[in-house]
């Protein structure tokens, strides 16, 4: 029997920017769909929005982040992989749903509870669909306006950002409103309305939020590892 020590592996098999940029990818996804429970308004503007639009737009900044560190390939696959806990998210949802509630729990706190998370077949469904086509298209705009120049001046990264950004929401508010909502009441003001407040946020937040999350990155992978 050999009783030689393991060879420990190795400390980061993959960057540890990409690494942390999954954990909050995957905390990203279910939690955007708790926040659109609540309707906020942008201040100044009288545009209101669902508030998951917040989480989202993380998950639009680490794709491109990831996109421009670590290659578009790269960046997909974090889209994809990041359905995992989103689709996780719904099915425990489900089933906690159907479960028994203590009878010795607040009455109105189980009230609130099923009334928040006992959302409509057809929203469960629109949102992680809008989710993928949305984001994998962020990926496609932001790597193909970036070309085949390196293109990761602070000027350009941002604008690249805000673009892809802003099309993307675009298209995302088309998709779940219509999927969720459409033939069941008027979607015509409430898509434009919801796509508006997400291109504002996109042009006004967005950009610099991917310039700080690489300048973060990279100063996270040159940090010696111990």
């Amino acid at each position: 029997m050999n009783d030689a020590p393991a060879q420990p592996a190795a400390a980061f098999p993959i960057a540890r920017s990409l690494f942390v940029f999954a954990l909050v990818y995957g905390g990203m996804t279910v939690l955007a769909g708790f926040l659109a429970v609540k309707q906020v308004m942008l201040g100044p503007t009288g545009l209101g929005v669902e508030a998951g639009i917040f989480a989202f737009l993380v998950l639009v900044v680490l794709s491109s982040a990831t996109a421009q560190l670590h290659g578009a390939s790269t960046a997909n696959r974090l889209v994809v992989w990041g359905f995992l806990p989103l689709a996780m998210s719904i099915v425990l949802i489900l089933l906690v749903l159907r479960l028994p509630a203590d009878p010795e729990m607040w009455p109105q706190g189980l009230e609130a509870f099923q009334l928040i998370h006992a959302t409509t077949p057809r929203i469960m469904a629109a949102g992680p669909v809008a989710y993928l086509v949305s984001l994998l298209l962020n990926v496609w705009i932001f790597s193909k306006l970036r070309g085949s120049g390196e293109g990761s001046g602070s000027v350009g990264l941002m604008i690249r950002g805000a673009i892809a950004s802003a099309l993307s929401q675009a298209i995302d508010s088309v998709i779940f409103i219509t999927l969720a909502f459409g033939g069941e009441r008027e979607i015509g003001t409430l898509i434009a309305g919801q796509a508006l407040a997400k291109i504002v946020l996109s042009f006004v937040l967005v950009p610099f939020l991917i310039a700080l999350v690489v300048r973060f990155a990279r100063w996270l992978d040159r940090r010696p590892i111990r």
